[in-house]
């Protein structure tokens, strides 16, 4: 769903493609955007006053139904497995949206395997997805999108970067990647008032094969022993979209997960499983 408006609503008389751009808000793409995380990130834009651009790969009745809840939206679908079609769908974008100033790398997948044995296809599928498509449409987004004020490139990556454990060996071997080429894309950057950014959540929500029970124990194996809800995630990736950092830094919102070191995957350790 998108906003319209009348040109008739313009108080000062100007060319009609003018006024339009004037009153359209600025674009946020958010991958990923149907759910979860994902979903509080787009719904805390799209109230916010942002034109949410809201990507999703098989969740087209759930981004649908959010887009038609906010005030200015689109849904956009595409498998970032692929990264040639993620690349032309951040090109499409850049082509038509005038203001786009945020891009946040969220989606991603999260498959179990361990140091015991790494899965060929399930390590193949998270370097694709979990970093390699990303930095492409970063590249993609930062040499192509229009923004006044600069432009904001958030990729979510995860506590495991400064916490890691034996658990979800491919996943984290990806989030690594990816947060390595944070700094690397902000020293490399040729315009000043761009900002590249990490946001590393941490047990955020029932992840893997979770009940909301377990969550309950395992969301609480942090450092203030409390569960951090989605939305603080969505303020963090409004406050780094006002670039007020300096770019290459990542902020970490876990409520102090990342500060205990941990034998296994917090969702193993509530459960107790020895499964590896």
């Amino acid at each position: 769903m998108e906003r319209s408006f009348a040109i008739d609503d313009c108080p000062i008389p100007k060319p009609a493609a003018l006024c339009l751009a004037a009153l359209m808000p600025p674009a946020v793409l958010v991958t990923g955007g149907a759910r979860r995380i994902g979903g509080a990130i787009a719904r805390a834009f799209g109230m916010a006053g942002w034109h949410v651009v809201i990507h999703h790969r098989d969740s087209h009745d759930e981004a649908e139904a959010l887009a038609a809840a906010l005030p200015s939206a689109e849904v956009v679908s595409c498998d970032l497995a692929d990264g040639d079609a993620a690349v032309a769908m951040i090109e499409e974008l850049a082509g038509r949206l005038d203001d786009w100033r945020v891009l946040v790398g969220n989606a991603s997948v999260f498959r179990h395997d361990g140091t015991g044995q790494l899965d060929p296809a399930i390590f193949a599928e998270a370097m694709a997805v979990n970093a390699a498509t990303p930095v492409r449409m970063a590249q993609a987004y930062l040499a192509q999108a229009r923004a006044n004020g600069g432009r904001r490139v958030i990729q979510l990556t995860d506590q495991k970067l400064v916490n890691p454990n034996p658990d979800f060996l491919s996943y984290t071997m990806a989030k690594h990647a990816l947060g390595a080429t944070i700094p690397m894309m902000a020293m490399a950057s040729q315009h000043p008032e761009d900002r590249i950014y990490g946001l590393a959540p941490g047990a955020s929500l029932p992840s893997f094969d979770q009940l909301d029970a377990e969550h309950e124990v395992s969301g609480r194996l942090n450092l203030l022993k409390r569960l951090t809800a989605p939305q603080e995630l969505a303020e963090a990736a409004l406050f780094l979209s006002a670039g007020w950092l300096a770019s290459g830094e990542t902020l970490i919102v876990d409520s102090g997960l990342h500060l205990l070191a941990q034998p296994r995957d917090v969702l193993f350790m509530a459960r107790g499983s020895s499964d590896q």
